[in-house]
């Protein structure tokens, strides 16, 4: 019988030391059913009140006495002035009852209640008649002139009769019973007090937590910006020197400072070699830096994908037959526009083919398949929402190829910056790492997605997937 947690006080460490109230260990309506269950027992009234006057629970009926009493101008004033006079009365000594005597013989008896030794309330029972009261006391006659005497003993006759011992068991009774509830209600409440505390604590804690998270994560996307700017700074200072590197060693090879040696020749091609593949990291930075600060133009138009592809095969057709690599376009009947910047789809497919060349052995082939699909969701992870999300149609272009394929725990890390599947391999085929992620943000930059599939059974497909320009535009597309 525990106080409704609603109402419970403020957690403090004075009410854990035992600052307790008696209405903050029971509950009123348990209490009320308590002194109920005395005084149809009993037949005498039970109040309870807490230390400070309030009242807790009340189980009495008005006696006929009092009822008439009231009807009196002089009774009113006397019953409310021993009303008064009852309720103030405390006893000093907590193994005494306080016996009160009302002014129509009748008495009420006060009950100290203690806990912890500490006072926390009062059990106030009454009025009762003494076995003794036989008459009209003198103090019921002076109340007021116009008493009858006959009708005031017939109505005191009424009151139920109790030996002061008797009422003395029934308080002694009722304490005990109180003093369990009170144990009960006492336990509960320290045991919520210390979960709130824990808890509080621990919400402490998390805050403290959170807040030097986010302090580091303030550090660490400060770190990353400056990085970037780093990187856009020195890889801008670095392209111009190098412009004029690759520029000089074109013009010695055509013999314009002269004609070269054999292994003159051969020296300059390895400038011009390197000089290019340095020119492509820096690039490849300076767009990287551009994609994350989110300064890149885009200059979007309608095009068709084909005439995307188009470009790619033939600007990496020579690379592929050189290798011997069958470089194949598969676009089946694929009609719908996109609203993109062509020179950014083609930077994605050409980085897109051109990994898939490097990783693909002599005698294998690469294959740019585009068509038109309806889904609710791209990639694998997300096909479990496929029946709450609404279906649309996407232009999908798939790079297949016969090489060495990417294990299914590292396809996701394909498209961070400089991450690398195997570093010997890397090594041994040459590349930064950006590729990749560059492509993974231009595509995303579309509205789109890229993901890895396996080819079975050797290989591995990229998965470009955009929308096309009627989506963009905010209209409905059509149907595949």
């Amino acid at each position: 019988m525990t106080a409704d947690p609603r109402s419970a006080p403020e957690v403090t460490e004075l009410s854990i030391d035992g600052l307790l109230k008696l209405e903050d260990l029971v509950d009123r309506t348990a209490l009320t059913e308590l002194t109920k269950s005395f005084y149809v027992l009993f037949g005498i009234p039970v109040r309870i009140y807490s230390n400070d006057g309030a009242l807790l629970a009340d189980a009495s009926n008005e006696h006929e006495v009092c009822a008439y009493v009231n009807t009196l101008g002089g009774g009113r004033k006397a019953c409310t002035e021993t009303v008064r006079a009852v309720r103030a009365a405390d006893p000093e000594d907590a193994t005494k009852e306080l016996v009160h005597p009302c002014f129509t013989g009748n008495v009420y008896r006060i009950v100290p209640l203690d806990y912890d030794s500490r006072r926390i309330g009062r059990i106030i029972l009454g009025p009762y008649a003494p076995p003794a009261l036989n008459d009209v006391p003198q103090t019921f006659l002076d109340v007021d002139k116009g008493l009858d005497k006959a009708k005031a003993l017939t109505l005191l006759s009424k009151v139920p009769r109790a030996k002061p011992e008797t009422v003395t068991r029934i308080g002694n009774h009722l304490k005990a019973a109180l003093d369990l509830i009170l144990f009960s209600g006492h336990k509960a409440l320290l045991t919520s007090q210390m979960h709130l505390l824990s808890v509080r604590e621990s919400y402490r804690e998390l805050q403290e937590k959170n807040q030097k998270l986010q302090e580091a994560y303030d550090r660490l996307k400060e770190l990353d910006r400056l990085k970037s700017n780093f990187l856009a700074t020195v890889s801008h200072e670095l392209r111009t020197p190098l412009t004029s590197i690759i520029g000089y060693s074109e013009m010695l090879t055509e013999g314009i400072a002269g004609e070269l040696s054999t292994e003159q020749a051969e020296f300059v091609k390895t400038i011009h070699e390197k000089g290019e593949q340095l020119l492509g990291l820096i690039k490849g930075l300076l767009d990287l830096s551009k994609l994350e600060s989110g300064t890149m133009s885009m200059r979007r138009r309608n095009i068709l994908i084909k005439d995307v592809l188009d470009e790619v095969l033939s600007t990496l057709s020579p690379i592929a037959r050189k290798k011997g690599v069958e470089l194949r376009l598969d676009v089946d009947g694929v009609s719908t526009e996109l609203r993109a910047d062509p020179e950014r789809l083609r930077q994605v497919f050409i980085n897109l083919v051109d990994n898939a060349l490097k990783f693909t052995p002599q005698g294998g082939s690469v294959t740019m398949r585009a068509r038109m699909v309806t889904s609710s969701s791209d990639g694998e992870d997300d096909a479990g929402f496929a029946l709450m999300a609404p279906a649309l149609s996407k232009v999908e272009v798939r790079v297949i190829d016969t090489g060495i394929g990417i294990p299914a725990h590292e396809r996701m890390k394909v498209f961070d910056p400089f991450y690398q599947v195997d570093s010997s391999s890397t090594r041994e085929y040459g590349g930064t790492g950006l590729g990749l992620s560059i492509v993974k943000r231009l595509v995303e930059a579309h509205g789109g997605s890229v993901w890895v599939e396996g080819n079975e059974p050797r290989g591995t497909a990229f998965v470009v997937r955009l929308p096309p320009a009627t989506l963009a535009s905010g209209r409905p597309p059509a149907p595949a």
